[in-house]
């Protein structure tokens, strides 16, 4: 039924502007599922093949993205959708408010969006709390983190470092923000000896965290889809060498060519959704030819389809992620992608 209902509740969100209706959306999925009302509006997701990944077991290959979930309060409702996992974040080690509004926007004729949100989140405390208060949730939480604002770029690893101590209690696995446009100098991060330097640091750190809690937690990046081949090359090797456990692959794009011409084609920010569909599986395939089976590869980056989410899969990723596909095909999507992929997953794990 809530399938069935998203295309009228579409129409009424997107007579709204995009950051209000993402905010309506979310407090009305967090009411119906406290009242026990969602549960009984979503249709149940087909019966899949869990997936190891990491050392952890995913319920189905299906994940919620970074971005969409920034406060990690509504983990409850998307896993009632049939979200095997749900990524939360950016959050950052201090509450900050983000870039000034308007920050979102709706690109329609393209099935996209461009934000700069720039990181708005209640900082690394009340994230943790928030992710304490889900109950219902039977699948994996990731913790998306990455740096604040203010914080420049050689004290990067601090907040990093922050970030990681803070969610470990509460994370299944964790996943290091490189890769956002929307944080000024954000992305000089991913230069090879940058990136190296704070993995080695970050992979100290996991080693004693494990050792003085007794769980392990898994440690991942998002890198940008804005990548050329050397540089993709060049990470690959740093990741083998550093120990890294899991490849988020991608984030949004700078790039504007399959928008060009839109009215909000020149706004700065991150785009993401079916322009970004092609470019990301791209990175994907490059990544995973590199990195073969020694680091599993969460595929996120336009999927809009049940097709979209088995070519990524073909690429070389082991999970994959939607957001903007959400925000434009509502459940629906979760019930495609499911269905195509339980025939593409049955022997694709990876420990």
């Amino acid at each position: 039924m809530l399938a069935q209902l998203y295309p009228l509740a579409r129409r009424a969100l997107f007579a709204l502007d995009a950051e209000r209706a993402h905010h309506v959306s979310l407090a009305g999925l967090r009411v119906t599922e406290r009242l026990g009302i969602l549960q009984g509006l979503a249709a149940p997701p087909p019966d899949s093949q869990p997936v190891h990944c990491m050392g952890l077991e995913f319920p189905n290959a299906l994940g919620l993205a970074a971005g969409l979930d920034k406060e990690g309060n509504s983990i409850d409702a998307f896993g009632r959708l049939g979200f095997g996992h749900v990524e939360i974040g950016t959050i950052t080690p201090r509450p900050q408010p983000g870039n000034p509004k308007p920050r979102l926007f709706r690109l329609k004729e393209h099935e996209g969006i461009i934000n700069r949100m720039g990181f708005n989140n209640p900082g690394i405390t009340q994230g943790v709390r928030n992710v304490r208060t889900a109950k219902s949730f039977k699948g994996i939480v990731g913790f998306n983190i990455g740096k604040n604002k203010g914080t420049p770029n050689e004290n990067a690893t601090d907040d990093y470092l922050i970030g990681l101590r803070d969610a470990w209690p509460v994370a299944d696995y964790i996943t290091v923000n490189l890769s956002s446009p929307n944080t000024p100098g954000l992305r000089d991060l991913q230069a090879t000896d940058s990136t190296a330097a704070l993995l080695e640091r970050l992979k100290q750190e996991q080693e004693t965290l494990s050792k003085s809690t007794g769980r392990r937690v898994p440690l991942a990046l998002k890198v940008a889809p804005d990548l050329e081949d050397d540089h993709i090359t060049a990470l690959s090797r740093v990741f083998l060498d550093g120990g890294l456990d899991g490849l988020v692959a991608t984030n949004t794009t700078i790039e504007r060519d399959a928008v060009a011409g839109h009215p909000h084609a020149t706004e700065a920010g991150g785009l993401s959704g079916a322009p970004l569909t092609t470019r990301s599986t791209d990175v994907i395939a490059a990544f995973h030819a590199e990195l073969g089976s020694r680091i599993p590869i969460i595929g996120v980056g336009g999927i809009m389809s049940g097709a979209d989410a088995k070519a990524k899969i073909a690429a070389g990723a082991t999970l994959i992620q939607i957001y903007s596909g959400f925000i434009y095909h509502g459940p629906s999507l979760i019930i495609n992608v499911l269905d195509s992929l339980n025939n593409s997953l049955a022997d694709s794990s990876i420990d």
